[in-house]
């Protein structure tokens, strides 16, 4: 994976709308608990993307990319609570919630694309 990589420059633009998300949460609505669990697993996948860079493997590649869609799958669980407990309304919930969808789209087809070329 280049450092130009899409998947990487998505998952850094994420991690900044999470933190800004974070913010609001905690001074706005000062709702602690949950900013800090979003905080934590949606800043966490472009970490783990940024760390598969690095892979010193195809398999530890394919283990970093997969840490980060379980931090995808993670966000999501908590960006579907923060907006199901009308904590942020429909606008805000659906333009993060389908960046997150789209980045673990991707992470899903990178996973799967590298798998089959291990095999071949």
């Amino acid at each position: 994976m280049k450092a130009d990589n899409q998947v990487l420059i998505d998952s850094k633009a994420f991690a900044l709308r999470i933190i800004r998300l974070y913010k609001y949460l905690k001074e706005d609505k000062q709702v602690y608990v949950l900013s800090k669990q979003v905080l934590r697993s949606g800043t966490s996948i472009g970490a783990n993307i940024r760390e598969s860079v690095n892979a010193q493997s195809r398999m530890d590649f394919v283990n970093k990319l997969n840490i980060a869609l379980k931090e995808a799958n993670e966000t999501e669980y908590w960006l579907e609570l923060l907006h199901e407990s009308d904590v942020i309304d429909d606008k805000q919930f659906e333009s993060i919630y389908n960046d997150c969808g789209k980045i673990a789209a991707t992470l899903t087809k990178i996973i799967k694309t590298t798998k089959t070329e291990a095999k071949d």
